[in-house]
């Protein structure tokens, strides 16, 4: 959003509330996108459909899905890969092996972080600017505009009345509390292996101001890791992709879904889902070491017997 309005003309600050290592919040913990093409597009191989993409979504999310919003993003993804290339973003070549995922996903080079330099680069290279530890704790609301920003930096109390505002502070995923709230107390044990500037401060400003909520707080994107991983911050490395090659055991031993449905990459999505709600939030994987191979290695080995 940065980049496009300085390219249009406009002058452009960006308030950063984490410190310049922590920047772009979850992004710097991604390590590609999904994206819908007509036939080959950059590091994507043959074709990935709209109507493709869809099904595979809703398998994800069981149905509970805005289609219109769904498509809109969807058939958007085609035109971001080839913008993102002409600012600076480097994809690898199509990866074959286990994953397969050479059609459908584009993976960054140098994953996340990477993705995030391009982008400061580019808008740097525009005249952006940026101000890190600068926290945003108020939007003053005058019918649909937003009339001053009051942020934090440095130490002092500060506002701007800007022309044109763009909330992108992100959710509320580390804010624990909240999540317990929606979720119920399990979240209180939730790893969080995102951000953990992502507090939802912005957001409940403005929802407390009456601006209409369209998510649903209780469909995140939750994932099985590694219950060794950090609170907060573990990223994407602590992920574990070996359930479908094993027997998955909650703390009283038993099973409670059938681990081999269906291979990666659409079905490990639920499966952050299904382990919060087990006692605990906890389950235990249990593979045949012949098996090790077969997937991701873990950050974490094995325990082995």
């Amino acid at each position: 959003a940065a980049i496009t309005a300085a390219e249009d003309g406009a002058r452009v600050l960006i308030l950063e509330t984490a410190p310049k290592p922590y920047r772009g919040g979850n992004s710097r913990h991604t390590r590609n996108f999904r994206c819908m093409h007509h036939g080959p597009l950059g590091p994507l191989v043959e074709s990935y459909t709209e109507e493709e993409y869809l099904a595979d979504l809703m398998k994800v999310t069981g149905g509970k899905t805005d289609e219109h919003l769904a498509r809109l993003a969807i058939r958007s993804s085609e035109e971001c890969l080839p913008w993102m290339e002409a600012h600076g973003v480097r994809f690898q070549p199509s990866l074959s092996g286990t994953l397969s995922l050479a059609r459908t996903n584009a993976f960054f080079r140098g994953g996340g972080k990477s993705l995030v330099n391009a982008y400061y680069r580019t808008a740097e290279g525009l005249g952006v600017d940026v101000l890190y530890e600068a926290a945003v704790t108020h939007l003053e609301l005058e019918g649909d505009r937003v009339t001053r920003v009051d942020y934090t930096h440095e130490g002092a109390a500060k506002s701007l009345s800007p022309k044109s505002v763009v909330v992108a502070s992100g959710g509320f995923q580390a804010d624990t509390d909240w999540l317990a709230r929606a979720w119920g107390p399990a979240a209180k044990n939730f790893l969080i292996r995102g951000t953990p500037y992502n507090r939802g401060v912005v957001l409940a400003d403005l929802l407390d101001q009456g601006v209409a909520q369209v998510g649903d707080p209780t469909q995140c994107h939750a994932v099985a890791i590694d219950g060794r991983a950090p609170k907060f911050d573990g990223g994407i490395v602590t992920r574990l992709d070996c359930v479908p090659f094993s027997i998955v055991v909650n703390k009283d031993a038993q099973r409670f879904y059938d681990e081999g449905e269906d291979v990666w990459p659409k079905r490990y999505a639920i499966w952050g889902r299904l382990v919060a709600a087990q006692p605990d939030q906890v389950g235990y994987v249990i593979i045949d070491a012949k098996s090790l191979n077969l997937f991701m290695p873990s950050v974490f080995p094995p325990i082995k017997a």
